[in-house]
């Protein structure tokens, strides 16, 4: 049986501004973002999501069969406009946010595929704690989940939603239980557990994000930090990785396609859910190494994955290793 990666979440139509300027518009969301990225990199990916009845819909279906990414997990909504967001950009090329959603989405079905223990699940963002779909994303989960899947948990919590913390906290919660890896950012600690985020001493705030939140529910966590250091915890070590200065050109999609390189190296390494516990130091080294290339190849342009050229040279070296 051939091994897969899913991504689980919504598709939106991005428009980048600068200086009150509309930039560039690109289909996107975070797991398409990363679905997207792999897709370009020759490993076939599966997106279950949803798209609009409308001409955006046709649009970002033409573009993820034209990137390689398997559609048949697509379900268009009839009589559903496809959602929208405005990223207006700072001086430091990060972006705030603005959504433009059709509630009629909430009809989706998100039909569950036949997992299986060589396979890979991305999944994260408000989508997967939204208690409007609540159901189909859980039993979504719970099927990878029994199937013996990886499940990697970006939580990607926006300040928009602070407010819907009372409500899906135990969404939250039961995210983290399903998943094998869970990645986030000190900005999402903020919001999420009040952690001081400015504060300079940075392992500490991991340990405390680590020990007091995350351990008793997953026991691998990936955090990062902007620009800053990438930590690794689990069970047994806390490993800190640097990230080299970049000059970016827009910080949209960053983190998606660190996912993204990071779940293309425990593919093409085969490393499964089961044996996280193995992986040394060493190689989460490499894990974390191609998750920051991809990462630092989005922020060099306005796209929202990584580069042709990027990708084909991925393609040269897994064909030279191979």
């Amino acid at each position: 049986m051939s091994k897969h990666i899913y991504g689980v979440g919504e598709t939106v139509y991005d428009i980048l501004f600068r200086n009150e300027k509309p930039l560039k518009a690109v289909p996107g969301g975070s797991a398409f973002n990363a679905i997207i990225s792999l897709g370009r990199c020759g490993l076939r990916p599966i997106m279950s999501t949803f798209v609009g009845d409308d001409t955006i819909g046709t649009l970002t279906l033409g573009f993820m069969n034209r990137n390689g990414v398997d559609t048949n997990c697509v379900e268009r909504l009839q009589g559903c406009r496809s959602h929208l967001s405005l990223a207006f950009l700072n001086d430091r090329n990060d972006a705030e946010y603005q959504f433009y959603k059709d509630h009629a989405s909430l009809s989706m079905t998100l039909p569950v595929p036949a997992f299986g223990a060589e396979d890979y699940v991305l999944f994260g963002s408000f989508f997967a704690v939204n208690p409007a779909i609540r159901e189909q994303v859980f039993r979504y989960l719970s099927a990878a989940r029994t199937a013996g899947t990886l499940l990697y948990y970006d939580i990607n919590f926006r300040p928009t939603h602070v407010k819907d913390l009372p409500f899906v906290r135990e969404n939250l919660l039961e995210n983290l239980r399903l998943a094998s890896v869970v990645r986030g950012s000190m900005e999402d600690f903020h919001y999420l557990f009040g952690i001081d985020d400015v504060s300079s001493d940075r392992f500490s705030l991991a340990e405390e994000v680590y020990h007091q939140h995350i351990k008793a529910h997953c026991p691998y966590l990936l955090v990062t930090d902007g620009g800053k250091a990438v930590h690794v915890m689990t069970p047994t070590l806390h490993e800190v990785f640097e990230v080299p200065p970049i000059k970016t050109v827009s910080t949209v999609g960053a983190g998606d396609n660190f996912n993204a390189g990071f779940l293309y190296s425990l593919y093409k390494n085969g490393v499964r859910h089961t044996a996280l516990a193995d992986i040394s130091k060493e190689m989460w080294a490499q894990h974390i190494g191609i998750a920051r290339r991809f990462a630092a190849n989005v922020c060099g342009s306005l796209d929202n994955y990584v580069g042709d050229d990027f990708a084909g040279l991925l393609r040269d070296e897994a064909k030279n290793a191979g």
